[in-house]
């Protein structure tokens, strides 16, 4: 066979193989096109739609930073949760949902707090109460015997207030100085001298206001450890000696449970009163059917009885507020935790309309988006 024979037979068996090459080839060519075209459809699409998000999302930002602002401005809790309401419920997408859930947690942090302030209060409760009504057995008697004169007429009167070191209490201090207050107008004039003496933190910064040069005596941090009659009796005793009296007035808060206190004054007198109603035949004529004995005179028997009295009435009214504020700070802490519970169930309910009003949104410009570029 010659030579061009040879190559045409070679043509001829490699026909087919060149032809089936040639079909895979252009199939592989008209693969890659239309992912080429895809990838570019694509590309378009998203092109479009991240830039309808972005403008979408500044403007949220913008807006998201304004309701921000008005959320915290000095305005009430209350009203900002019902203008996040209202955008909500409007279908705008104008609130942040981080700053809704940034609301939520802080929220939930405040009643995790006034939850356990309800139960440390609870725990002190029980330890005070016991003790207060132990002590009403050391007063009484001498109610029994000497009476209480809170309309007596004197010339130097003391007020005795007794209020708390800290607040978050309710209204318990501030009804104590209303009341001290009314004794100080009543008992003040030109021939007469009313003067206070605090006890109590609280108290004291109300009535610095306005009574700075009456307050003779301000004592503080009575409840920093366990009150006991020692404590108490040392703090009678300053104020034996440090202040003129002729009838010292105790405005304190009696407990009488946990929802419910009565500010109550008690009187104690001095000695020198005491033994002169006596002698007038007054309310205290009973003391003169009694005898003293030891070689002590009367006038010495009514003094060491009069600031045994007024120690004695000063370790009830000071358990007797402590078991009040403990109490009112249960209530108050407890109205709290409710509060933040309603709160956060409205935040929860703003959160999760606004995230479905923002999911929505988005939904709607990806479709709106295909749609434009298909047309």
């Amino acid at each position: 066979m010659s030579g061009n024979e040879s190559i045409k037979a070679l043509d001829a068996a490699c026909q087919p193989l060149q032809s089936e090459f040639t079909f895979h080839f252009i199939l592989h060519i008209r693969a890659v096109e239309e992912i080429q075209h895809n990838l570019t459809f694509r590309r378009r699409i998203r092109i479009g739609i991240t830039s309808k998000f972005t403008m979408a999302m500044s403007a949220s930002r913008r807006e998201g930073r304004r309701i921000a602002a008005s959320l915290f401005s000095p305005l009430t809790i209350r009203h900002s949760l019902a203008s996040s309401e209202e955008y909500a419920l409007s279908g705008v997408r104008s609130i942040s949902t981080q700053v809704v859930r940034n609301r939520m947690k802080s929220v939930k942090n405040i009643q995790k707090i006034t939850k356990a302030m309800k139960m440390v209060a609870a725990s002190k409760l029980r330890a005070i109460q016991s003790k207060a009504e132990k002590s009403r057995g050391l007063w009484q008697p001498f109610t029994a015997l000497l009476g209480d004169l809170p309309s007596v007429d004197v010339k130097k009167n003391v007020i005795v207030t007794i209020s708390s070191d800290k607040g978050l209490c309710g209204g318990i201090n501030s009804t104590a100085v209303k009341i001290s207050r009314g004794l100080h107008k009543l008992n003040f004039g030109p021939e007469k001298e009313c003067k206070y003496v605090i006890l109590g933190e609280k108290a004291k910064a109300q009535l610095l206001r306005d009574s700075r040069q009456d307050i003779e005596l301000s004592m503080t941090e009575l409840q920093k450890n366990p009150l006991n009659y020692t404590q108490v009796a040392m703090l009678a005793d300053d104020i034996l000696k440090n202040v003129e009296y002729d009838a010292l007035r105790i405005v304190y808060s009696k407990f009488h449970s946990v929802v419910s206190f009565l500010p109550s004054v008690s009187t104690v007198l001095s000695p020198e009163l005491v033994e002169r109603e006596a002698e007038a035949g007054g309310k205290l004529v009973e003391l003169d059917s009694y005898e003293f004995e030891g070689a002590e005179t009367k006038s010495e028997v009514l003094q060491n009885l009069t600031e045994f009295q007024f120690s004695c009435v000063m370790f009830n009214a000071a358990l007797e507020n402590a078991c009040s504020e403990q109490g009112a700070r249960m209530s108050a802490m407890d109205s709290s935790s409710r509060n933040a519970g309603e709160m956060l169930d409205r935040l929860t309910l703003t959160y999760n309309r606004t995230r479905q009003a923002s999911i929505t949104t988005e939904l709607i410009e990806i479709i709106s988006g295909a749609s434009a570029l298909e047309g």
